[in-house]
C-alpha cells in the first residue's frame, strides 16, 4: 500500500468519506481513516492536520484559482460579470471531482463541526475574492457586496448541481444562478 504521495493522499481522502457515511463524522478516528486506507496514522498527519482536513483540502487551490480568474477576466466587466467568469473557471475543479464532491457535500449538511468548517473557508474565500476585485479597483463597499454576494450565488449553483437528477453541468447552473440574481435585481416599476 502507498505510504506517502498523492495516492495515499487519495486514500486517505477516500477513506475518510466512505467511513463518515458509514458511521458519522464523530464517530470516526484518524486511526480508523489511515486502516481503512492502507497505512499507519502516522502518515495520516502527514497529509492532514485532522478528521476535518480531508474533507476541506484543496482550499489554497481553490483560492489561487478564483483570484487568478478574478485577476484575467475581461476587462469593462461589472463585479458580477467578474465573478461569473471567475467561478465559472474555477468550478471545473469541483467538476473535475464530482464523485467526491457530492458525498461530500452530504456528510458536511449533516455535522455541524463540518457546516462550522464549511462556513470559515466561505469566510475566508470571499475575503480572497473581494481583495482581488479590489485589486481590479472596485471600490471597498462594491467589492466586499459582490463577493458576498457572488459566494452565496456560486454556493446555490454548486448546492442546485449536486441536486440535479439530470446531470446538468455546474457551469449550466452557475449561468442560471447568475441570471436569476440579475432577474431579481432587476428593477421593477412600481405597480399601484
Amino acid at each position: 500500500m502507498p505510504r506517502s504521495g498523492a495516492e495515499a493522499r487519495r486514500r486517505l481522502q477516500q477513506a475518510a468519506l466512505e467511513l463518515y457515511r458509514e458511521r458519522g463524522f464523530d464517530q470516526t478516528t484518524t486511526a480508523e481513516i489511515a486502516a481503512r486506507a492502507g497505512v499507519n496514522e502516522r502518515t495520516f498527519f502527514r497529509h492532514f492536520p485532522d478528521k476535518r482536513e480531508v474533507l476541506f483540502d484543496g482550499q489554497a487551490d481553490l483560492r489561487a484559482a478564483l483570484m487568478k480568474e478574478v485577476a484575467d477576466a475581461p476587462d469593462g466587466l461589472q463585479p458580477l460579470g467578474v465573478l461569473l467568469c471567475a467561478f465559472r473557471k474555477a468550478g471545473r475543479i469541483l467538476e473535475d471531482n464530482r464523485p467526491f464532491s457530492e458525498p461530500r457535500l452530504a456528510v458536511i449538511a449533516k455535522t455541524p463541526a463540518l457546516r462550522e468548517r464549511d462556513l470559515a473557508k466561505a469566510a475566508v474565500l470571499t475575503e480572497a475574492v473581494a481583495e482581488a476585485l479590489r485589486q481590479r479597483d472596485v471600490p471597498d463597499r462594491l467589492a466586499d457586496l459582490a463577493a458576498h454576494t457572488g459566494w452565496a450565488t456560486f454556493h446555490h449553483a454548486a448546492q442546485a448541481w449536486i441536486d440535479d437528477p439530470s446531470q446538468k453541468s455546474l457551469d449550466a447552473h452557475l449561468v442560471q444562478a447568475f441570471d436569476d440574481l440579475h432577474a431579481l435585481s432587476a428593477t421593477v416599476p412600481p405597480t399601484s
